[in-house]
């Protein structure tokens, strides 16, 4: 079995690991950890988990770091500067390392502590960290002893584009012309569990609106996942805004771009079901169709549609994914399996909730 921890385990991402951890057939999950609820036991915050766990928040002190030492991986669910104060420790007794939040994403150091605004506390781990997306990275992730999980609008993005970059490489002419524009929509859940007025009922509902709209530290991640990750000579201008929507999960980004002569010749929609045919967790939708995000509400599943227009030159990349699922805490435990050399799907095959 494999014992595990998670470090931040009163958020969304945080139960979400323990809801999916709980019902792993190869996991053992022997801690938990809040400072603000230690001592508390997790069904009591989260009656959805009463009969499912008996397990009991921690502290996340010197005493209980060597205890989690024990561990065979532990997961960060915490806010971005954590993980990388605690993972050299942790990485020095043999622990691999998952971090949900930024700390392991970018591997530019002048990146990170303009979009985090601090400087990075372990460089030299940051340098052998892996990028944790499976369908891109999975030879990588199967060797790593630290894991930078992706952001939820990353994953949508990266995967989204995947098919036409590696055909920019195969093919070495231009496809698409270099601008890109991302649309992309989360619900509430993904700004995480903390109070605020902005997040609060009676400002979410019935409203929608944009943000970070003059620039979001997910776009340098997405230039990256498009250059480095996918091993391309990316020089193309991306125009990325995130929004809010009333809903509490899922997420949908509508991805633009423009054909050029010999992108015109390609039938993408082809090609996407060509390149994604063995990948369990994305699913590439019938020609003509159009997702929505219930279809993949509280499941690992991405689903991808893709229209074509060859009179005005424009390809429509249609992305939905449950943000906290396949945008975090799926993934996560899809990098685990393969850290593990388990079927990446064990623990992973959930139905999408409906309604």
């Amino acid at each position: 079995m494999i014992k595990a921890g998670i470090v931040g385990g009163t958020g969304y991402t945080g139960v979400e690991l323990v809801r999916i951890l709980s019902a792993h057939p190869q996991v053992e999950l022997q801690w938990l950890t809040s400072r603000s609820e230690a001592g508390t036991p997790v069904a009591d915050i989260f009656p959805s988990l009463r009969g499912v766990t008996n397990l009991v928040y921690q502290d996340f002190g010197d005493d209980n770091l060597k205890m989690m030492s024990a561990c065979d991986v532990v997961f960060f669910a915490t806010p971005h500067g954590v993980a990388m104060k605690q993972a050299e420790d942790l990485v020095k007794a043999g622990v691999k390392v998952i971090d949900l939040a930024a700390d392991f994403r970018l591997q530019s150091l002048q990146e990170f502590e303009t979009w985090y605004n601090h400087s990075h506390a372990c460089p030299d781990l940051l340098k052998s960290a892996v990028y944790g997306l499976p369908e891109v990275n999975r030879k990588r992730i199967a060797n790593a002893q630290v894991i930078g999980n992706p952001g939820c609008y990353p994953t949508t993005a990266i995967l989204g584009m995947k098919p036409i970059i590696d055909n920019q490489n195969q093919t070495g002419t231009a496809l698409i012309d270099k601008r890109i524009v991302i649309d992309a929509k989360s619900g509430v859940s993904g700004a995480g569990r903390q109070a605020s007025l902005a997040l609060n009922y009676a400002e979410t509902t019935d409203n929608f609106k944009a943000y970070g709209v003059a620039g979001h530290r997910h776009l340098p991640e997405i230039e990256q996942g498009l250059s480095l990750i996918l091993n391309s000579q990316f020089d193309h201008k991306i125009r990325f805004v995130p929004h809010l929507v009333p809903m509490i999960r899922g997420m949908l980004s509508t991805i633009h771009l423009e054909l050029t002569e010999q992108g015109k010749q390609v039938d993408w929609q082809q090609a996407y079901e060509e390149a994604y045919q063995n990948e369990v967790f994305v699913d590439v939708l019938p020609s003509g169709s159009v997702p929505d995000t219930r279809s993949v509400r509280a499941s690992n599943k991405m689903r991808i549609a893709i229209v074509q227009n060859n009179e005005r030159a424009e390809l429509t990349i249609l992305v939905v994914q449950d943000n906290l699922v396949k945008g975090a805490a799926g993934q996560a435990v899809q990098n685990m399996n393969s850290l593990f050399a388990l079927p990446e799907t064990v623990g992973l095959e959930i139905v999408p909730v409906v309604p």
